[in-house]
């Protein structure tokens, strides 16, 4: 056989690395938006880890799950469902990071302004 039929059959235990990486990147990042309602207290306290690593699991999850998509069409369709459930999630991640960053930004803008009107 050659190669190129050996890479064109996919084979039993071929498996989609890439989009498995992305999927579980994108349920870690569910997993702090979750964490955010669950714990508000220490949100409030440690915010800024949470949003980081929601965003490092969005940043991961979208490179990870394009290429989960291109290699699950080599591999017959294998896991490519679950490459695009990861690209939506992280992007939506992203998008709940921006969010924070702006409701922080106009807490502090918004405490600022207060206190310089009342002095």
């Amino acid at each position: 056989m050659t190669s190129t039929a050996q890479t064109a059959a996919p084979t039993a235990e071929a498996r989609n690395t890439p989009a498995r990486i992305a999927f579980w990147s994108a349920t870690c990042g569910v997993g702090m938006v979750l964490a955010i309602f669950l714990t508000p207290m220490f949100w409030l306290l440690y915010g800024q880890i949470y949003t980081f690593f929601m965003a490092v699991f969005g940043i991961v999850a979208i490179p990870a799950g394009h290429i989960g998509r291109i290699q699950g069409k080599r591999l017959g369709g294998r896991d490519r469902g679950m490459a695009l459930l990861a690209i939506v999630t992280g992007w939506l991640l992203l998008l709940c990071v921006l969010l924070i960053v702006v409701a922080y930004g106009g807490l502090i803008l918004g405490l600022t302004a207060l206190f310089s009107f009342a002095s």
